[in-house]
């Protein structure tokens, strides 16, 4: 698939909040195994989950015991049927308890999972979801894009620990970046590849013929958000260049040189650098410090200046980049040139 054609979807997705893309389970499993220490004797709660397609509920079920858990809890929109592979078509929520395997099948059965009915519509943000939430130790779900912004300062404001899915695109965000530049929220192992199949129904799939899967569309740049501490967050990226000043050309606009790839970070600069979005996967903060980051808004916020007045005639061939003031910009053969979205980074090893 065509990343055009993935941000599309998921910008149509955004706007007519139908963004509701269903994890599919091995996702779950190969992320979650390097947390397993975080959640012995916790209340586990999956607040955006329909049981009917969820599995995340499904993961923490079957593995109640082997992560010890105290209590899985998890609320969905408006279903209400004991079934929980039935169509979503009633009209009063729920949520579900469970407490673990009762019969020592190691298997959750229907009769060991607490349905109770919701007087409202199961939305995180309803005052009985946020009582839920007040229970629980540990959030773990697949949030609508389209809200990441709310769904994470309401975890925030409640000081809860999570696991959540969101896109690469939320670093940048004004709500977001902050707590990623004050280590409150880093980003956790991944997907394959950077993207992942999601279970949607409501939109077509461009993925090539080797990357289609029926029923599923593929979305790339989605990452796992967490506040949980994990081994790779302290893992040294390993660096093997020098600086040059023909490599590395400093920005007009701010006192930092540019870097296109992550690996090209060079072990000798000791001043401030501008690194890809791509950056936040190997960022370890006893490595590295987050200075801000090159886009308009928080631009200005670290003293990123506009453009020079000698420079105004390339303003309008930038701008259709959607650049403005704040955004950082290089020279490179005498044309004014504006990177994609940079983090500004020093080394604090040096």
């Amino acid at each position: 698939m065509a990343t055009k054609s993935a941000n599309s979807n998921l910008n149509k997705a955004k706007d007519s909040k139908k963004d509701e893309f269903y994890t599919q389970l091995p996702d779950i499993e190969r992320e979650l195994r390097h947390y397993k220490k975080h959640f012995k004797d916790k209340v586990v709660y999956c607040n955006c989950d329909d049981p009917r397609v969820s599995n995340f509920f499904h993961f923490f079920s079957y593995n109640f015991e082997k992560f010890g858990l105290k209590k899985l809890i998890a609320t969905c929109y408006k279903n209400q049927d004991m079934d929980l592979f039935s169509k979503n078509t009633a009209e009063q929520a729920i949520y579900l308890e469970y407490n673990g395997d009762k019969n020592g099948n190691n298997v959750p059965d229907p009769n060991e999972i607490g349905i109770k009915h919701l007087k409202g519509d199961g939305d995180f943000r309803s005052r009985e979801s946020i009582e839920l939430l007040k229970r629980a130790d540990i959030v773990v779900t697949n949030p609508p894009f389209s809200l990441f912004r709310e769904y994470v300062a309401q975890l925030i404001e409640y000081d809860k620990k999570f696991v959540i899915i969101g896109h690469q695109n939320a670093i940048k965000y004004k709500e977001i970046f902050p707590l990623i530049r004050d280590n409150k929220v880093w980003l956790g192992f991944g997907f394959k590849g950077g993207a992942a199949h999601f279970i949607n129904e409501h939109y077509d799939d461009y993925a090539t013929a080797a990357d289609h899967v029926e029923g599923m569309i593929r979305v790339s740049g989605v990452h796992w958000f967490t506040n949980l501490d994990i081994n790779k967050r302290h893992e040294d990226l390993i660096l093997y260049k020098n600086y040059t000043p023909d490599e590395y050309p400093k920005y007009e606009n701010f006192d930092a040189i540019n870097v296109d790839i992550t690996k090209d970070i060079p072990m000798d600069y000791a001043g401030m650098m501008g690194v890809p979005i791509t950056f936040m996967d190997k960022y370890n903060p006893d490595q590295f410090e987050i200075i801000g980051v090159g886009i308009a808004n928080l631009g200005l916020e670290i003293g990123i200046q506009p453009y020079k007045p000698e420079h105004k005639k390339y303003r309008k061939e930038v701008q259709k980049r959607g650049a403005v003031d704040g955004d950082l910009y290089m020279m490179v053969d005498g044309i004014v040139t504006v990177p994609y979205t940079r983090i500004i980074i020093k080394n604090k090893k040096l």
